[in-house]
């Protein structure tokens, strides 16, 4: 369980609706509703005291809010103030007006869509262009989502017929492991799992200074695969019992940030998708060329012709340089030299540069 958390608080006269945040995913983790009583705020201490690192979100806190924001605070919580002005914009911004009841979903379907329009009755002529203005909108949200879903069909298709192993971790659907296959292309262009993040962005910057050792982030690399392991980060965090949810919370356990500790998650999913890449290359390629490329076999007839026609093994290490002789090396080929080898040469008149030096005494003589 996160132990790091933000409990909004609702205030009203008679009760008191508390909302458990996670501060990475934005997620409501846990809801409830409490009696505004002493018995009440004691069972909304109690259920706050699951969480060790709390910090409480109170609308209202000079208004309705005022009694239970004075609580928390002498009983030492850290209380903040959402002002009323504040809540309001925000219902405005997401749901349209700032009413708190009524009104549409931020996040709608093209069929709820249709089932709202279908409801209203334009009271005027002005009403009535704006609803015929909706449903055009709403032909071409229509329009957009046949594409995407073709589209999506398409890429799930390549990816199947790719062979990849992407799909079967955690967070990665068909879109991603598409959009991470076509930014890596050939994973043998990476050395090592170190190289890869440091490509994706995912490996954090050294900013040590003297003795203090601290990194920061890196706003470098591929933003395109940083984007996919975000959100295959944020996936693994948002279920309960996944390899990422228990990572992320040890390093929050470590004294870690929220953000520190993504950060730390998105570096060790890198590496996974890096060795699952590996494995995906090991299991398509072989030791020796490509998957299309068959191993040549090796023929068992003698005669020169077939032997001529003969392809060479692949792979097959060069070979070494004959070991030279105790003359100079004079770059001629192996074939030349043999030749010259069976004939003898052909004696020569020294040069100046071979003449054999003469001794002192001849020269008095």
């Amino acid at each position: 369980m996160n132990d790091d958390v933000m409990i909004a608080v609702d205030p009203h006269k008679a009760s008191n609706t508390a909302a458990v945040l996670d501060p990475v995913t934005k997620t409501v983790i846990e809801a409830a509703r409490f009696a505004n009583t002493f018995d009440g705020y004691a069972q909304l201490t109690a259920f706050a005291a699951r969480w060790s690192q709390r910090r409480w979100a109170v609308e209202g806190c000079y208004g309705a809010g005022r009694s239970l924001a004075q609580r928390l605070a002498a009983d030492g919580e850290a209380v903040l103030d959402v002002p009323a002005k504040l809540a309001a914009r925000v219902r405005v911004y997401s749901r349209g007006h700032g009413r708190k009841t009524g009104g549409m979903r931020r996040e709608l379907s093209a069929n709820k869509a249709q089932a709202l329009l279908a409801r209203i009755r334009p009271a005027d002529d002005v009403a009535a262009v704006r609803v015929r203005i909706a449903r055009d909108h709403l032909a071409d949200i229509r329009a957009l989502d046949a594409r995407i879903k073709y589209l999506g069909g398409q890429i799930a298709g390549l990816v199947d017929a790719s062979g990849t192993g992407l799909t079967g971790l955690f967070g990665v659907g068909p879109v991603i492991a598409g959009r991470i296959l076509a930014e890596v292309g050939e994973v043998a262009r990476f050395a090592t799992k170190d190289a890869f993040a440091s490509y994706n962005g995912t490996a954090p910057i050294d900013a040590s200074s003297g003795e203090q050792v601290r990194h920061r982030l890196s706003r470098a690399g591929n933003r395109r695969i940083n984007h996919a392991l975000h959100m295959m980060a944020v996936v693994q965090i948002r279920y309960p019992d996944t390899p990422g949810r228990r990572y992320y919370e040890r390093k929050r356990r470590e004294g870690k940030t929220p953000k520190e500790a993504l950060r730390c998650l998105k570096r060790r999913l890198s590496d996974l998708v890096y060795h699952q890449l590996l494995a995906d290359r090991h299991g398509t390629i072989g030791t020796c060329g490509s998957p299309t490329t068959q191993r040549p076999t090796r023929s068992t007839s003698t005669s020169p012709a077939s032997r001529s026609h003969q392809a060479a093994p692949p792979c097959r290490p060069p070979r070494r340089p004959a070991p030279a002789d105790s003359s100079r090396w004079t770059g001629k080929t192996a074939a030349s030299s043999a030749s010259r080898s069976s004939t003898p040469a052909p004696a020569s008149t020294p040069t100046s540069s071979t003449k054999p030096k003469t001794t002192a005494k001849t020269a008095a003589t």
